[in-house]
């Protein structure tokens, strides 16, 4: 079975080219993972600072390895400051 999440989130105005090159360098990464199906990121048209990330995963397992990477902690603290928190995340998981 294959297992999808779906995340929605925001940049600071002015943070737009810093997220993208992290984005971009995630998914070159994650999508290394054993049992990482697709991983990609796609930019709001009309919003530059709106993005959703899509990840696709063989089962619960490929999720877990996903969540053990190393560079997990990393991507996660080095996209944090690029963030709105005035307009939240949003995320979804679907099986």
């Amino acid at each position: 079975m294959v297992s999808t999440v779906i995340v929605h989130f925001w940049t600071a105005p002015g943070k737009e080219q810093e997220m993208k090159a992290a984005l971009k360098e995630a998914a070159a990464t994650f999508l290394k993972d054993e049992g990482t199906l697709d991983w990609f990121a796609m930019q709001d048209t009309k919003d530059p600072n709106a993005w959703s990330v899509v990840e696709r995963y063989d089962g619960d397992n490929g999720l877990k390895i996903h969540a053990e990477n190393p560079y997990f902690n990393k991507f996660v603290a080095d996209i944090g400051p690029l963030m709105d928190p005035s307009r939240g995340e949003a995320g979804s998981r679907a099986q």
